[in-house]
């Protein structure tokens, strides 16, 4: 099955995408937004180019495990863009992402002004991998 992983943000949000048996994450870019129509409209194109059959969407849980104003934008953006697309989701706890993905970005020497385009891609790849790897060590 084709899983995609979305870091969903107010400006820009990242995509990664994994092989059909569902082993490996691998980044599928970044689309800029203007708001939560905008957002779902052309998440809705990017998923249908992908070929996208299930969305695992990051979910900015609180360092202490509450859901914040944050977590709440990305649940109803997940909800909308799977109305939009038909397409089942999952909501996936997504602390420090962002983190890890500017540690890959510190340790591979990646310049600051690439970081930008590429933050939001990795951080999806982070948070797809993730649920893949947890999938797999439930089984």
């Amino acid at each position: 099955m084709i899983v995609v992983g979305i870091d969903f943000g107010d400006a820009r949000t990242g995509f990664a995408s994994c092989d059909p048996d569902e082993i490996l994450a691998s980044p599928q870019g970044m689309i800029k937004i203007t708001g939560m129509d905008d957002a779902v409209a052309k998440s809705a194109i990017k998923l249908k180019e992908l070929g996208a059959q299930y969305i695992v969407v990051g979910c900015p849980v609180n360092m202490d495990g509450t859901k914040g104003h944050r977590a709440d934008r990305c649940t109803r953006y997940a909800e909308m863009l799977s109305a939009a697309t038909g397409l089942p989701f999952e909501m996936m706890d997504e602390r420090l992402t962002t983190v890890e993905a500017y540690t890959y970005m510190n340790i591979s020497d990646t310049k600051s002004r690439k970081r930008r385009g590429l933050i939001d891609t990795l951080s999806a790849q982070i948070i797809l991998q993730s649920w893949l790897d947890m999938k797999k060590n439930k089984k």
